[in-house]
């Protein structure tokens, strides 16, 4: 208690002195990688907000699930004001609803259907059904119509009327889909998705679109395809409503730089130039800052001809921030602790962790906004932005506002007077406490920030406040530390990969401490499937954890030891997951994976114990980790048809990879008995391993290189597991079977890097990161790193980093936002244990 109280006992800097830092607001290097999507503000799965544009005026920055989370900001200068984050917002009201509105009726069908006639307005759907929307599968929101098989079809038309005047609106077409999904109005296709899962995609009707609408009966008609878990599918037709005549103009936006911990913008406006920063200070080694659900915006203007210019700054947002649905009410106030006032909003009802799922916001807790440096208002956001624009003043307050539509959101706003100057500086801050973040075997804990609950947010600010300038400088610093190991591994691009997305990594994770003192880190599994703590993302993620500080990677696998040790799972390999996130209960994956679950788990405690040089941290799992590996020693040679976390093409038996982490993870049981001074055990499982490799190399042998599966001639696949061999330098495989490997993939790569195997074109880019680790020396390690360089700066997939895409294309075949490009770091750890060793 006496080193949390004396956080506060730091004096509060002024302006001035933050002013006098101008190295603040400019990167230690910087960077040209065109990040797909940009860190804006970002702390957990929940509060994550994103700018997926080249320049920050592009659009309406996002949640990485798509959902908009705007921010808007603008900068008055000498009475002209410019935008330089966010841009014009539309406000939709519903011509024909969709089904949160109203369970609106259609015809459907599930046969399918050839051609595109069924789409024209003169078509006869007869012998079709009729339902309510939306078709999806039991337990979506709004759905009324069930519709849930994989590798099935559904087909939609929907009759409605339109007048004259309707037309003469600026017309919005919304949808909303899971998976495959083409749309159609009276005919002509307007939206193909190819495989996505999106929710309330707006499509502006431009001109061409709009003379497909008609004055009287219209139809739109859409077909989705399910592939595999959930389906849905609702649409509607909306016209915007917002009529502001009196818009700011776009400031110039001069460049954007992604380091570790910070994004650095600067824009021109006029006369001046405006520097801003977004920090996320996730310091890999300070557990407080490293779960704090607060962000620093930093920002400085420049006078450029020398002349003092009259500034004033306007950054807002809307209680958007604080729904899964924008539809949900919501209760923004004006609250005042310890002399600060702060903007706050959440919704009324308050549900908290009463949601679990992967494509979902968080619509518990609050979002503040404190009054330092500057005032904060809730108000009408058209007055609040005109009178700001006209005046350069804060609008006009409202100490409390319930809003029940979306249309009718108010805008927080934070104001800072710089007043007359050629150069000044200062920061606003953002945050969000989550109330409860987390249950874990049925007990609800709050992040590791809260200590429990005897820090509050309002402390959180106070203590962030008073020591803003050395926080920054901290996150400075550990900026560097991330670039100059990348450059020293790889080269500047790969410098630029790991500054890019490290802060991706950490806001994928929960930090908390669990009552009997142990800390967890949680990762939520991003677009893929809302998974907790999921085993095959904790081992992809390793390198970065196990490189900077090893103790997370340890809090990744408490739990899923003691989960074992408790009696509640008792097969004899490890669980694949601890539950859906936030809810960390237990296991509900519906398939286990025996061979990956019990190997990772395996090589990971290893890599531990070397790091730690002793086994005290396994000591009390020891004989579980005897048992796991037991059973990759029995099964692992020649894998039976199981599943695996590659299974994206389907599953086939004789799996060489997986035979590959069997092999390595009976391996690294060897090492922990030596290292536990169980010598006879070691000698014994370092035997066995050798043995399984040796008859791998025969059985996976094929010419020039090895087989995807053992009995599948003319095949290959990425063997990253092989690459702990070359780690621990062990020599369980012959040193000509990795480098035969790495030969082999360098004939195999197509412009944005190496497939996964050969079945598809796709890829995952931290293996292929794992994989170039393997390489003999940098060179051709790079050889396999320009090509994801390449992805990223080139990909139409504007989400945060994908890891499944197309070689060819470059475009995201699913995922994103998720923790395994943590895996980007295994030549960063290669070689800071080898240059040890």
């Amino acid at each position: 208690m006496k080193r949390i109280l004396s956080v506060y006992a730091c004096v509060i800097m002024s302006t001035t002195l933050w002013a006098q830092v101008p190295e603040f607001y400019k990167p230690y290097q910087s960077t040209q990688l065109r990040v797909p999507s940009v860190p804006l503000v970002v702390s957990d799965p929940y509060f994550s907000i994103w700018s997926p544009f080249d320049k920050l005026t592009d659009g309406i920055t996002r949640h990485w699930t798509d959902d908009e989370k705007p921010l808007e900001g603008l900068l008055r200068v000498d009475g002209k004001t410019y935008r330089w984050m966010g841009t014009d917002r539309c406000i939709l009201e519903s011509l024909i609803p969709m089904a949160d509105e109203k369970a609106w009726e259609a015809d459907y069908t599930r046969e399918k259907q050839s051609g595109t006639e069924w789409t024209l307005p003169s078509y006869n759907p007869s012998g079709w059904q009729r339902g309510r929307a939306a078709w999806g599968s039991n337990g979506l929101n709004y759905v009324h119509t069930q519709w849930s098989e994989e590798h099935s079809d559904l087909y939609v038309r929907r009759n409605f009327e339109l007048e004259a005047t309707d037309l003469k609106e600026d017309l919005y077409l919304v949808y909303s889909h899971d998976d495959v999904f083409e749309i159609y109005i009276n005919g002509q296709k307007v939206a193909d998705t190819g495989e996505s899962w999106r929710e309330g995609v707006k499509l502006h009707l431009d001109s061409s679109m709009k003379h497909l609408l008609h004055e009287g009966q219209n139809v739109i008609a859409a077909h989705c395809h399910n592939t595999t878990g959930g389906a849905y599918t609702d649409f509607g037709l909306f016209k915007d409503i917002n009529l502001n005549t009196v818009k700011p103009e776009t400031a110039r936006q001069l460049s954007v730089s992604v380091l570790a911990t910070n994004t650095y913008y600067t824009f021109a406006c006029g006369p001046v130039e405006l520097d801003v920063v977004f920090t996320a200070p996730m310091l890999i080694n300070d557990y407080d800052l490293l779960s704090s659900p607060i962000n620093y915006i930093s920002f400085q203007i420049r006078s450029t001809d020398k002349q003092s210019h009259d500034c004033q700054l306007m950054i807002s947002t809307t209680p958007e921030l604080a729904v899964n649905k924008a539809t949900q009410p919501t209760r923004s106030t004006i609250v005042e602790q310890q002399g600060m006032k702060y903007a706050m909003t959440g919704t009324i009802d308050q549900p908290i962790l009463a949601k679990k799922g992967d494509g979902i916001c968080i619509d518990w807790g609050y979002l503040y906004i404190p009054a330092i440096n500057g005032e904060v208002t809730i108000s009408d956001a058209k007055l609040a932005r005109a009178k700001f624009m006209e005046t350069g003043q804060a609008p006009d307050s409202s100490n409390k506002v319930d809003c029940h539509k979306a249309s009718q959101m108010p805008l927080l706003s934070f104001v800072h007077q710089f007043g007359r100057v050629q150069q000044a500086a200062s920061f606003m801050m953002i945050g969000y406490d989550e109330v409860q973040d987390i249950e874990y075997m049925y007990k609800r804990y709050k992040a590791y920030w809260a200590h429990g609950g005897t820090v509050s947010i309002f402390q959180m600010f106070n203590r962030l406040q008073t020591q803003y300038a050395s926080i920054m400088q901290r996150c400075r610093d550990f900026d560097k530390l991330i670039y100059d190991d990348g450059l020293q591994a790889g080269n500047t691009h790969y410098a630029e990969i790991l500054s890019a997305t490290y802060r991706h990594v950490i806001a994928a994770h929960k930090l908390f401490q669990d009552e009997d003192g142990n800390l967890l880190f949680f990762s939520k599994e991003n677009n893929s499937n809302g998974c907790v703590n999921t085993v095959d993302l904790t081992y992809p993620e390793a390198p970065l954890f196990l490189a900077y500080n090893p103790e997370l990677q340890k809090a990744m696998m408490t739990s899923i030891f003691d989960y074992s040790l408790s009696g509640r799972w008792t097969k004899p390999f490890a669980a694949h997951d601890l539950g859906t996130y936030p809810i960390a209960n237990g296991q509900v994956y519906g398939g286990d994976m025996p061979l990956e679950e019990a190997g990772n788990m395996l090589t990971l405690a290893a890599q531990l114990c070397r790091q730690d040089g002793n086994t005290a941290y396994v000591d009390k799992y020891y004989e579980l980790l005897h048992t796991w590996a037991d059973y990759l020693a029995q099964n692992g040679q020649d894998p039976a048809n199981q599943l695996c976390t590659d299974d994206f093409a389907g599953h086939w038996a004789h799996n060489a990879n997986l035979a590959v982490k069997a092999i390595m993870g009976v391996t690294a049981f060897a090492e922990i008995a030596r290292m536990k001074g169980d010598q006879n055990v070691a000698k014994s499982y370092m035997t066995c391993a050798q043995k399984m490799a040796e008859q791998w190399e025969k059985d996976a042998r094929e010419d020039d290189h090895y087989r995807l599966a053992f009995d599948r001639q003319g095949t290959w696949s990425q063997k990253y597991n092989m690459v702990w061999d070359k780690l621990w330098q062990t020599q369980v495989f012959p040193a000509s079977t990795m480098e035969r490997e790495i030969q082999y993939y360098l004939k195999q790569q197509n412009r944005y890097g190496l497939p996964l195997d050969i079945r598809k074109d796709y890829t995952k880019n931290d293996w292929i990161m794992w994989t170039a680790a393997m390489a003999r020396d940098k060179k051709t390690f790079l050889r396999f790193m320009e090509p994801v360089y390449a992805y990223m700066n080139e990909t139409e997939s504007r989400v945060p980093t994908s890891d499944w895409y197309d070689t060819k294309t470059g475009r995201m075949v699913g995922f994103k936002a998720r923790s395994v490009i943590g895996g980007f770091w295994m030549k960063v750890l290669m070689d800071k244990t080898l240059n040890t060793h």
